[in-house]
């Protein structure tokens, strides 16, 4: 659950930063149309959005890990009831 929540902080601050990093670099080199501002809000918001796809993907990859463990579990204590019902 905390890493859930720190994933909202960490998309804020990368679209956030890269918007802050595109305006500094448009007053540093004074370009009248805002190139460097547009451009690095858009990879701000792929970064934060990059973030979200990890986020999920591991989410769902480690909820199946935990079905297969299950599983596995399950039969090996299936397999040692059928062993013990032969004795």
């Amino acid at each position: 659950m905390a890493y859930a929540s720190s994933l909202g902080i960490a998309m804020a601050i990368s679209i956030f930063g890269c918007l802050l990093l595109g305006a500094y670099l448009d007053r540093k080199f004074n370009t009248g149309n805002n190139i460097f501002t547009s451009l690095f809000l858009v990879v701000g918001i792929l970064a934060g959005f990059r973030n979200f796809y990890v986020f999920i993907k591991r989410f769902f990859d480690e909820e199946a890990r935990e079905k297969k463990r299950a599983k596995e579990a399950g039969d090996v204590s299936r397999k040692k009831r059928s062993l013990n019902k032969k004795d």
